[in-house]
């Protein structure tokens, strides 16, 4: 696929586990579109897709992370009188498939087997924030504003933020931030839990490279394939139903090379090879 409005890169040497994702429409702030959302949805296939990739970054270029939906799209559909989300019927669709919750725009980030980590550099609005709600960890830079946005704009909660937000930060937390759709930093959101650690701007895809390798390099992928799935589907089942699943993996697992590797690599007190 030809990428107009994102870069898909692999790192180097330490990093070469590592894919970004950068999301590259710096003059508009990295403002969504039916084309962004299709090249970014490609791109996480082809990440999922790779067995020597590990982990993936997902940032924006420029001052920004993603202003949320083009005020050009908007406009649009406006003059459409309806909605229109600008994607051909033939999209790609990662992470379908493992379970039919995940089977939906955004919420395909929960089937995919790998981590995918959100470096928040700049303003995160409406659907830019929704997108790295739905990463499995989000790192900010300092200063780094955030909205959920739609209320000003007479939306619902969009894409099943209303779902995830309160899991993520609890109901009073998400209820403020859903019902007010008001500005905040991103210090704010260290402390309610919504971001993993704020950081200065200069320093943020440093800071989460570091992470991701930690990832890419010390934990067994299957393992991380495995638990990321557990966590999701585990948000739609009883907690016995949780237990036995984790007894019967936890059978499977032992039996497998990856795991006689981890238990070597331990006794040996050597990092592991997986």
């Amino acid at each position: 696929m030809e990428l107009k409005t994102i870069r898909y890169e692999l790192g180097d040497g330490d990093r070469s586990r590592i894919a970004t994702i950068t999301l590259d429409r710096p003059h508009r702030l990295n403002a969504w579109t039916g084309r962004m959302h299709t090249e970014y949805r490609w791109a996480l296939a082809r990440a999922e897709g790779d067995s020597d990739v590990r982990v993936v970054v997902v940032t924006g270029a420029g001052r920004g992370f993603c202003a949320g939906a083009d005020s050009g799209a908007l406009e649009g559909h406006v003059d459409k009188g309806g909605y229109d989300p600008g994607t051909p019927h033939d999209i790609a669709t990662p992470g379908y498939g493992v379970r039919p919750e995940f089977d939906h725009d955004f919420a395909y980030h929960f089937g995919l087997t790998k981590p995918v980590i959100a470096a928040i550099n700049g303003p995160a609005a409406g659907v830019g924030l929704v997108l790295a709600c739905y990463c499995d960890l989000r790192f900010a830079a300092e200063g780094a504003k955030l909205t959920t946005a739609h209320g000003k704009l007479h939306l619902p909660a969009e894409y099943g933020l209303s779902w995830l937000l309160p899991r993520l930060i609890g109901l009073t937390r998400a209820n403020d931030l859903l019902l007010s759709s008001r500005t905040f930093l991103a210090e704010e959101a260290a402390t309610m839990g919504l971001v993993n650690a704020t950081v200065p701007g200069d320093e943020l895809l440093e800071h989460t490279y570091a992470y991701a390798e930690v990832l890419a390099t010390t934990v067994s992928p299957g393992s991380l394939a495995e638990t990321k799935r557990q966590i999701y589907t585990d948000q739609h089942r009883d907690v016995g139903a949780a237990v036995e699943e984790a007894a019967v993996l936890l059978r499977r697992m032992m039996t497998e090379p990856a795991f006689r590797e981890g238990v070597a690599a331990l006794t040996e007190r050597r990092p592991p090879a997986f």
